[in-house]
């Protein structure tokens, strides 16, 4: 296999082995720190535009299986791992990861000292990198350096659905949710039919007018990647549904709706990339392990036309605001992140509409937020009995 290099946007240089095929891609670079669920990242569509570094030192020992896909295929850059696993040893495993990422013409980079990159992002923030096999350093440094920032871009339209599909509910349908489709995972349609529901997936690019004529019990926003901001349509769409039908967000989702009710999103330093990010649930203090990846968050405090206040020590409550006034009532922090205080969920008090900034249906990751999907019910006035 032949030597590739990655090279970031401020112009360090590494050097690792040609494990996927053979070119140059282009993207920003994030460090996820999941042990597991590598074919789940690859897959997820909240990745277009990224180069996805796995903290984790041993990665592809268990193999790929398609059930575990999240898109018909991967939305990442790249990959870049410190070792790859030549063989893999699972009895769900339909391949290994090597061939997965050259079958999907995917530029991946083993043996490269993820170490030091990991610090690298962590101490000047996720920057634009450009990988490649078959090209030297110097060709890469042109690429990284005028390479485009996350910030101002649309991706959410481009890994959206161009036609609208649906889920059926597991036995007999209990409601009717309308998905809008921002980079949707597999597992939460899964998820949600097992609820009972009816999901009818959208493209990012429709109206209110066709989500009502759907007659949803609810409407659920998704993942998805990119900056939030640039989502004028979508924000619209949100605006004329909220105080009419009960509406649930998850990640972007969750900033579309912050956005929605008049607040602001800010970028993150380097994001939350990983299945192991603790959240704080602000209503009795205990903490959920999520799964997450987003590189933007919602700032409650620009509803009072305030600066969050500086941290101190660790991450506390007080980082947040108690309660805020918006375009459509009172809304309330409902979770934080434990590692940089930010806001992690939110709820208004005065329509049906709630959100929060993970993945409540992991894959990959631990099942601490699963019963999102159970307020969700609760929020649309279903029951909870888990299908």
């Amino acid at each position: 296999m032949s030597s590739g290099f990655l090279v970031t946007a401020d112009g360090e240089v590494f050097e690792g082995r040609s494990v996927g095929v053979e070119g140059v891609r282009v993207g920003e670079a994030v460090f996820n720190t999941s042990m597991t669920g590598y074919q789940e990242v690859l897959s997820d569509p909240s990745y277009a535009g990224q180069v996805v570094v796995m903290t984790s030192p041993h990665i592809g020992n268990y193999g790929v299986s398609d059930y575990d896909d999240q898109a018909a295929r991967p939305a990442a850059r790249g990959l870049i791992v410190r070792s790859l696993s030549l063989r893999h040893s699972n009895w769900r495993a339909e391949g290994t990861l090597a061939a997965y990422l050259r079958s999907h013409e995917m530029v991946a980079l083993a043996d490269l000292d993820t170490r030091r990159l990991t610090r690298h992002l962590r101490d000047r923030g996720a920057m634009p990198v450009a990988i490649g096999a078959g090209v030297g350093p110097e060709e890469l440094a042109v690429l990284a350096a005028e390479a485009p920032r996350m910030e101002g871009q649309d991706l959410a339209t481009g890994v959206s659905t161009p036609e609208p599909y649906r889920f059926d509910p597991d036995g007999d349908p209990v409601g009717r949710v309308v998905a809008i489709d921002l980079g949707m995972k597999r597992d939460i349609g899964r998820r949600m039919a097992g609820r009972g529901l009816e999901v009818h997936v959208l493209p990012a690019t429709c109206t209110a007018e066709d989500i009502l004529g759907l007659d949803p019990t609810g409407v659920f926003l998704t993942n998805g990647p990119g900056d939030p901001e640039p989502l004028e349509h979508t924000i619209g769409t949100v605006r004329a549904l909220l105080g009419g039908v009960p509406v649930f967000g998850i990640c972007l989702g969750h900033q579309v709706i912050g956005l929605a009710l008049g607040a602001t999103t800010f970028k993150l330093p380097f994001g939350h990339h990983g299945g192991n990010h603790p959240v704080r649930r602000l209503e009795d203090g205990r903490v959920e392990i999520t799964a997450q990846n987003h590189g933007f968050a919602v700032d409650l405090w620009s509803l009072e036309g305030r600066k969050a206040p500086e941290r101190k020590g660790l991450a506390g409550p007080d980082l947040l605001p108690q309660q805020v006034t918006s375009d459509f009532g009172e809304v309330r922090p409902t979770h934080q992140n434990l590692n940089d205080g930010t806001l992690e969920g939110l709820r208004c008090l005065d329509i049906p509409a709630m959100s929060v900034q993970y993945h409540p249906e992991a894959a990959p990751g631990p099942h601490d937020a699963l019963g999102l999907f159970d307020d969700f019910l609760a929020l649309m006035g279903l029951g909870t009995e888990d299908c």
